[in-house]
């Protein structure tokens, strides 16, 4: 059961693991410094709770608490019970959620226990903006994606603002990083994986047309530039989504989205 510790010094060095949350050079979950995994809210902190991320510490007012008093009794980490005022002035700026949980980042997962029984994967190349991978976690977990795999310059999935946007599906849906990128999408294909870029080219064949095999890779770009040429020339396949004309590409989130609505809708 989580011990109940009252707080009312913003300076208590017990709260570091929160402190400077908006800072671009102290916040304590960039990975070249504390390195932890930062849940905001109840319902990302049960989650968090229910993961392979174990939490060392929360903060949060009593309401939270209260909330969370159930989720509670599976941990020993510390609650550090406060006011939304001195939760201000740790983290930065005023959290409406009012309640946090910090967690060491856990040994990274090795990419075949990853892939394992694994029929629908998503694999990132390129994309660094921490929204996106946030909402493509979310969107994997809502369309039964079993996976996320990462290729060359994607941003860091544990980010905190990525853990929130996924309502934290980060901590819970499996990823990995694709080694030697992007020759190793060669172990994905020993796998059986049918490895799928996406692309807007409307020469493309369509998505649901392009997908044939029971184990499937679908592989997504950066908004703007998309897959490098060399990534799509790894893959077994390139297929588009249908869009309207007078477009040319939708986001990224929103193009994982629909790929996995299709292997669902395929699949059944």
């Amino acid at each position: 059961m989580a011990e109940i510790v009252d707080i009312d010094d913003p300076d208590d060095p017990r709260l570091d693991d929160f402190r400077d949350l908006n800072s671009s050079d102290r916040r304590p979950d960039l990975p070249e410094g504390k390195g932890l995994v930062i849940a905001e809210g109840v319902l990302v902190a049960q989650r968090m709770l229910a993961s392979r991320f174990e939490p060392i510490s929360f903060l949060g007012v009593e309401r939270r608490r209260g909330e969370l008093e159930a989720d509670l009794v599976a941990t020993d980490a510390p609650f550090y019970r406060t006011s939304a005022e001195v939760m201000a002035a740790v983290v930065g700026f005023h959290l409406n959620r009012g309640v946090l949980a910090a967690a060491q980042r856990p040994p990274a997962l090795d990419l075949f226990d990853v892939i394992d029984g694994a029929r629908t994967v998503a694999v990132l190349e390129g994309v660094n903006d921490h929204e996106n991978i946030g909402s493509i976690f979310r969107n994997a977990a809502g369309l039964g994606a079993d996976a996320v795999l990462f290729g060359d310059r994607t941003a860091d999935p544990l980010y905190r603002r990525a853990v929130r946007v996924s309502m934290g599906h980060v901590l819970r849906i499996p990823f990995a990083r694709v080694p030697e990128w992007p020759r190793g999408l060669e172990l994905l294909r020993k796998e059986g994986f049918q490895t799928i870029a996406l692309t807007p080219d409307p020469k493309a064949p369509l998505l649901a047309e392009a997908m044939t095999a029971k184990r499937v890779a679908l592989l997504l770009g950066a908004e703007g530039p998309g897959l490098a040429e060399h990534t799509m020339r790894s893959c077994d396949v390139r297929a588009r989504i249908p869009m309207a004309p007078g477009t040319d590409s939708l986001n990224v989130a929103t193009a994982a989205a629909m790929a996995f609505y299709e292997r669902v809708r395929i699949a059944e």
